[in-house]
């Protein structure tokens, strides 16, 4: 019993020393100064007026959820098949698969961001969402086709034999069997893009333009001029977003458990 208690303290010691530092963001942002103070001097609302009055932090925050929004929705539809395809294999060619789609996640991100600058610069498609899109796709596929992968290894095979057996076909198998069972995986990696494409700031900064600027990168351009809270509120809007997806996330796998 001792044991316990001491092994769940330290699992909040490491989470508080993970989390209190990002949280500590959120009571910067209602600085009544022009400088963040940790805690503040005095509380205020008046940087959040700030931020949504620039049409270039607004513009900024449109696109990031345009383009986590894009790469959500092909890092499912491909990591999915990726992973359906992954599982059919065996032996080698299934660790060399797997290998492959991992790739992006091992292979330092400013390497991936020189190699798609220079790619999409002689197809003169800088500073477009699409080519945004397409780039965080590679950083979000991996999470969706590990996660599916997961599901798809807990799933009894026998069940698509059966469906299969009544005559089903293929399409109406993975409809209405295959998917069904495998969708708390398919929402889990679909979460993991869309916080890793709107969290990505190396990419988005060789990739990114006039008219194609992520939340990130405004904030790094910020940054770099001036440190005021309405970097702050934008690092808030950022936090209160991935934890608004991951909370949807979970409240639709305990709907459909």
């Amino acid at each position: 019993m001792g044991g316990r208690i001491a092994l769940s303290a330290f699992a909040a010691l490491v989470g508080a020393f993970l989390l209190l530092p990002i949280f500590a963001v959120i009571p910067a942002a209602f600085n009544a100064s022009s400088f963040i103070r940790l805690p503040p001097d005095a509380w205020s609302g008046r940087w959040w007026g700030t931020f949504f009055a620039d049409p270039t932090w607004r513009r900024a925050l449109m696109t990031s959820l345009q383009v986590a929004t894009l790469a959500a929705a092909l890092s499912v539809v491909l990591g999915t098949a990726a992973a359906l395809g992954i599982a059919r294999l065996g032996g080698w060619m299934r660790q060399l698969a797997l290998a492959v789609f991992v790739g992006p996640v091992i292979v330092p991100v400013i390497v991936l961001a020189v190699a798609l600058y220079s790619i999409a610069r002689s197809a003169g498609l800088v500073g477009t969402i699409a080519t945004l899109a397409v780039a965080h796709t590679m950083l979000a596929l991996p999470y969706v086709a590990l996660n599916v992968g997961v599901s798809l290894a807990a799933l009894d095979p026998r069940l698509a034999l059966a469906a299969t057996g009544l005559a089903a076909s293929p399409w109406r198998v993975f409809r209405t069997v295959t998917l069904p069972l495998i969708m708390p995986g398919v929402l889990g990696g679909g979460v993991f893009a869309f916080v890793t494409s709107f969290d990505e700031v190396v990419l988005s900064i060789f990739l990114a333009g006039p008219q194609a600027k992520t939340l990130p990168v405004r904030i790094w351009e910020e940054i770099r001029v001036e440190y005021t809270p309405v970097v702050a509120v934008a690092a808030t809007i950022m936090i209160a977003l991935a934890v608004a997806a991951v909370a949807a996330s979970r409240m639709i796998q305990r709907r459909d458990a």
